[in-house]
Order: structure tokens, then C-alpha cells, then sequence
């Protein structure tokens, strides 16, 4: 199983980290953290040291009920930074966290190499089309409604099958607009409960039946420091346990804010394999 980015081929046989880099005020955990290009500069290289093979990096907060920013002040937060991370490591593999189709298009013109998409396309019809343009691996998340409402969409006729519908039409889709490499994302913390979330995790090995790469973006998320009684800050350890859940549920990538600790499970993993 292999991603061609930028006619570099990922090699998913070993699972791959992919380090967050949120450039927004109001992420849930590090909102606001890298605010200038010094800051910036100096956690991409803490990520590429300590091992991702990714940087996603998000200018809209998807957390539940945050603002939503319109397309030009999205773009006035991101070209910048992807600028400035392709000047210093050109080398480097960006995905970018977007949902909309002229977001990823400039983005792609400036250097990234993956579309990292919460809605999957449902919230900008142009956005299959525009990756099936481009050629770029793309990663379709599970999500019902949006970031502002998607937490009173957590209704279900049974979640795993429900969800596994969505993928199905999504794939098929995609495919239709000749997008090649696909990577699926269950979505959790997106219309989901606490307990929605940990039934998802625990059958994820069924979306291997789509025989495509599954990412898990577990990292500091409510579903762990709700149920541990803690704050995102104190939730790494938590994180970490059930980022080896997601390994041996199939996932191929993690996402994650913590990369070394991510790096540890991939590899610890691997001895049980």
C-alpha cells in the first residue's frame, strides 16, 4: 500500500505519522502556539526530527463550534506558512487540512503534496474534481453536518454500517472524478459521542475492507480528556494508549500533535506484528 506524493512513493507498509501544525487562534489544544515564523519554524523541525513523514497543517478550526473564517482570510494564514516550511525544508511532505476546493487548489500550486478533507467534499462541490485535477492523495473524513453543528448530529441507524455507507458512496465518487489514492478517516471527535467514538475505534479494522489506508486522528481529543477527567494539555498519555489501539485496529497513519510519542507506538507496534 503506497501514496504517490509528488512522485514520491509512501510506503504505508510500515504505519506513518503525520505531524499537526494548527496556525489558528482557536484550536482546541494548540490554538494560537505558533504565531510567528520563528515558532513555526522551530516545531516543523521538532516534527521532522523526531520522525513524521507528514505535516498537516489546518488554518480553519474544525473544533466543535468553533468560528468559521472565510476563504481569504484561510488562505492569508496558510500560503505563508506553507512558503516558509517549503523554503527552510523543501523536502518536507505537507498535507494541508482543508475542506475548501480553491484552498486546495493554491495550496497544491505552492507545493503540498495531500488534501486532508473533514467533509469529505460534501462541503465544496468543486473539490473532487480538483483533486482528480491535481493527482494528490486525498483524505476523506466521516462527518455529519459542520464543524458549528456536527455535535448535534451524533443520530445514527447504526453507527458502524451508517458510516461504512458513507465511505462506500464517498470512494465511489471519488473514483468518478479519477482520484487515485484515497485515504479514509473515521472522524473521531465529528459527530460523535464519547461512546460513539470508542465503538468506532474499537471494530475500525472493518474500514480495511475498503483495502485503502486509514488514518486515525485520535491525538489529544475530547473522547480522551472527557472520559479521563483532564484537560487536552494532560492528555498525551491517554493519546499514546489508544493511538497503539488504532495500530492494531489497521490504521496506516496517525495524526497526531505529539510525534515522538506516535513514533514509539509505530515501532512497538511493529515488534508485535
Amino acid at each position: 500500500m503506497t501514496l504517490n506524493c509528488k512522485g514520491q512513493l509512501i510506503d504505508l507498509s510500515t504505519p506513518k505519522v503525520m505531524g499537526i501544525l494548527n496556525v489558528t487562534p482557536d484550536s482546541f489544544y494548540d490554538g494560537g502556539s505558533y504565531k510567528n515564523e520563528h515558532e513555526i519554524l522551530e516545531h516543523v523541525e521538532k516534527m521532522l526530527l523526531e520522525g513524521a513523514t507528514f505535516i498537516d497543517i489546518g488554518a480553519y478550526s474544525s473544533r466543535p463550534g468553533a468560528k468559521s473564517i472565510d476563504e481569504t482570510q484561510e488562505l492569508e494564514r496558510i500560503i505563508p506558512c506553507m512558503q516558509l516550511i517549503t523554503k527552510y525544508f523543501p523536502e518536507s511532505i505537507l498535507s494541508i487540512d482543508t475542506f475548501r476546493s480553491k484552498v486546495a487548489a493554491a495550496c497544491i500550486e505552492e507545493g503540498a503534496a495531500i488534501i486532508n478533507d473533514i467533509s469529505a467534499g460534501h462541503q465544496d462541490s468543486n473539490m473532487l474534481s480538483t483533486i482528480g485535477k491535481f493527482q494528490v492523495p486525498y483524505v476523506m473524513m466521516h462527518m455529519k453536518g459542520t464543524p458549528q453543528n456536527m455535535q448535534q448530529q451524533t443520530s445514527y441507524d447504526d453507527l458502524m454500517t451508517d458510516i461504512i455507507h458513507y465511505f462506500s458512496e464517498r470512494v465511489a465518487t471519488a473514483r468518478e472524478h479519477k482520484i487515485n489514492d484515497l485515504i479514509i478517516d473515521p472522524g473521531f471527535g465529528f459527530s460523535k459521542t464519547l461512546e460513539q467514538n470508542y465503538e468506532v475505534l474499537k471494530r475500525m479494522n472493518l474500514f480495511k475492507a475498503f483495502e485503502l489506508p486509514i488514518l486515525a486522528g485520535i491525538s489529544r481529543k475530547s473522547m480522551i480528556y472527557k472520559k479521563l477527567e483532564v484537560t487536552p494539555q494532560k492528555a498525551l498519555n491517554g493519546t499514546t494508549a489508544l493511538n497503539m489501539v488504532a495500530l492494531g485496529k489497521g490504521a496506516n497513519i496517525l495524526r497526531v500533535h505529539d510525534v515522538a510519542e506516535a513514533i514509539e507506538c509505530v515501532k512497538l507496534n511493529e515488534q508485535l506484528n
